[in-house]
């Protein structure tokens, strides 16, 4: 579902008629449009415009494949030898013709549909990573028949250790619960001690030089967000 929703709300119909170098005008009497599907061997999106279509899809989650079709390649135009009936033959902007020896410009001219289409993709923003990160830091979860219970960013308990955690001079060696108790004088040393390897379980910190935990690179990530969150629009609002 969330890559249908990149795909319904990134490619329009001028985009779709990008790829094949085309532009919608009002006497284009073309059938435009996409399709989303997933099967057995994978996930196929595939956008069509008129008889030549591009699609991508993965071959049963193992390989990415982008290519293009059409069933008349007279709908593409390229540089070639015009014949003139009543004047010598020039060189112009003219249909490909369905002829074997028009293969080898056919093949650059649909891989330039390809590469248009790799450009808008990577164009796109895909959020997807994030939410899964984002997902599993929040929510609770079970480690050795325990269940450890996901971060509150808001939670006051939870903002003020997260907060001390991105103390530089806190993670330049590891984390040392010493170093956290002088700015965190609401936890008693045992309850600071668990909550630390709640974060470690959970994936906020990681085990670092000398067993000494450290911030993991989702963890950082996480407490930067909550912080740019949290000044740049809680706060504003509430005002």
């Amino acid at each position: 579902m969330r890559q249908r929703t990149i795909f319904d709300k990134s490619c329009s119909d001028p985009q779709i008629a990008s790829f094949p170098g085309r532009q919608i005008t009002p006497l284009l009497a073309q059938e435009i449009g996409s399709q989303f599907s997933t099967r057995i061997e994978g996930t196929c999106v595939k956008h069509r415009f008129g008889k030549s279509s591009i699609k991508m899809y993965d071959k049963c989650g193992i390989v990415l494949r982008i290519e293009t079709t059409t069933n008349d390649v007279s709908s593409f135009k390229h540089h070639r030898k015009v014949e003139h009936r009543q004047s010598p033959p020039t060189r112009a902007l003219a249909p490909v013709k369905e002829t074997i020896y028009s293969l080898i410009d056919l093949r650059e001219i649909l891989l330039g549909c390809n590469r248009r289409y790799l450009a808008h993709l990577s164009a796109l923003d895909d959020f997807s990573a994030g939410a899964r990160t984002l997902d599993r830091l929040t929510k609770s979860r079970v480690v050795q028949g325990k269940t450890v219970k996901g971060i509150n960013f808001f939670e006051p308990s939870d903002s003020a250790l997260l907060q001390s955690l991105q103390n530089p001079r806190v993670n330049i060696a590891g984390i040392r619960r010493a170093d956290l108790l002088a700015d965190l004088r609401m936890f008693p040393p045992g309850r600071l001690s668990r909550q630390l390897r709640r974060l470690l379980d959970i994936g906020v910190i990681k085990a670092g030089h000398r067993d000494l935990p450290l911030l993991s690179d989702q963890g950082q990530a996480a407490i930067a967000a909550a912080g740019r969150l949290t000044e740049a629009v809680i706060i504003p609002a509430l005002i």
